[in-house]
């Protein structure tokens, strides 16, 4: 794998680059390396994600700690059976960090965790009042692309805590396709692409079908382990879901397909002639009356930045510049944290299947420059 800045740096003062994690060799190997490398890091964040899955706020119910653990603990078993591979890098990363799996089951689905716990008690809950996850996602046909290559990609915006533990995985396993995956300390994957030509992204949603599953970080690297679009949409199609996320999934020929996945409901949009946004709203019937409330100011973002992106994409020949600008709007687009969600734009990444190019931006994106990746 190889990488390059795309532009000079204009001043000094723009934020540090991604930094790039190289992962190699058996399963338990690179969670080992992973773990033990940001030990400190990822003991911190689960412990803060465990205590937000404690918090009606969050989930809409309060519940002890116990309670929260012995539902990420049935969850690991869900995990073991889709993807015993990937639990045995979970496993790697818990005995770096003296955390338990289902501790960092929490921390890696932490948004598809919280529909679990929503739906966990024997009344309905409240709808929470906080959302942290305000992700614009696009992928783009290849007659729409000036390069003629299929384009797909997303910010990834959160809780602005959460930018310091921004990392790019850059993974050589054994007996599977080596991957890039935009990421965060302590988790397996978020968004990525393999040297097969299979892309992911997703954005997150909020239902009221929270079930004991497999959290949505498991399917994005149990599709990069995939070397065929049909393998990799089974990953999504066949997985017993914790939690409802938008993917979209993509190969190197340029045929794709968007996933609305919520745990009780599938619906899925094959990549075609026109560009395809998505955020954090459902946009498909069938997943109306599952979808969860969200706060006012959350689904007003979600709403304005499906326009916008809609908007930007109106060119008949998209470039690569183009979606980098797309990320950097900040008319509605490129978050900046603000109250009561102190929610930004952590990232972005942009990735070419066709060619293997990756490009990725760490913070917010409208101050800093991208870095282009080849696999």
């Amino acid at each position: 794998m190889q990488h390059n800045h795309t532009t000079p740096r204009e001043s000094d003062a723009l934020m540090s680059r991604i930094r790039v994690i190289p992962l190699t060799g058996t399963p338990y190997a690179m969670g080992y390396a992973h773990g033990k490398r940001f030990r400190e890091e990822i003991r911190q964040m689960t412990e803060e994600r465990v205590h937000l899955s404690q918090d009606a706020k969050w989930t809409g119910r309060s519940l002890s700690r116990s309670a929260v653990i012995a539902l990420a603990e049935a969850c690991v078993a869900e995990h073991e059976a889709y993807a015993p591979a990937l639990m045995q890098e979970l496993q790697g990363m818990a005995d770096a960090t003296e955390l338990s799996l289902a501790e960092l089951v929490i921390n890696n689905g932490f948004t598809d965790f919280i529909d679990v716990v929503y739906n966990a008690g024997a009344s309905a809950a409240p709808a929470p009042r906080l959302a942290a996850d305000n992700c614009t996602a696009f992928m783009v046909p290849p007659n729409r692309s000036a390069s003629g290559q299929a384009l797909l990609g997303q910010t990834w915006d959160m809780h602005a805590s959460a930018t310091p533990y921004v990392i790019l995985l850059q993974g050589a396993p054994e007996n599977a396709p080596a991957f890039l995956s935009f990421s965060i300390t302590g988790c397996v994957g978020m968004i990525g692409m393999n040297s097969a030509g299979i892309a992911v992204g997703i954005n997150n949603l909020m239902a009221t079908d929270g079930q004991i599953g497999v959290t949505w970080p498991f399917v994005v690297r149990k599709i990069l382990q995939q070397d065929c679009l049909d393998a990799a949409l089974a990953c999504l199609t066949d997985a017993k879901l914790a939690g409802a996320h938008n993917y979209q999934i993509m190969d190197g020929s340029g045929a794709g397909y968007e996933v609305e996945a919520l745990s009780t409901s599938r619906a899925m949009q094959p990549l075609g002639a026109e560009t395809i946004t998505h955020t954090n709203h459902c946009l498909v019937q069938q997943n109306l009356d599952r979808e969860r409330e969200r706060p006012p100011e959350s689904r007003a973002s979600s709403l304005n930045r499906l326009r916008r992106a809609q908007e930007l994409l109106q060119n008949e020949a998209v470039t690569v510049r183009d979606l980098m600008a797309l990320t950097r709007d900040e008319v509605a687009i490129c978050a900046r944290p603000q109250p009561p969600m102190h929610v930004e734009s952590c990232g972005a990444a942009i990735m070419s299947p066709g060619s293997g190019e990756f490009w990725s931006v760490w913070g917010i994106p409208a101050d800093n420059e991208y870095e282009r990746f080849v696999i």
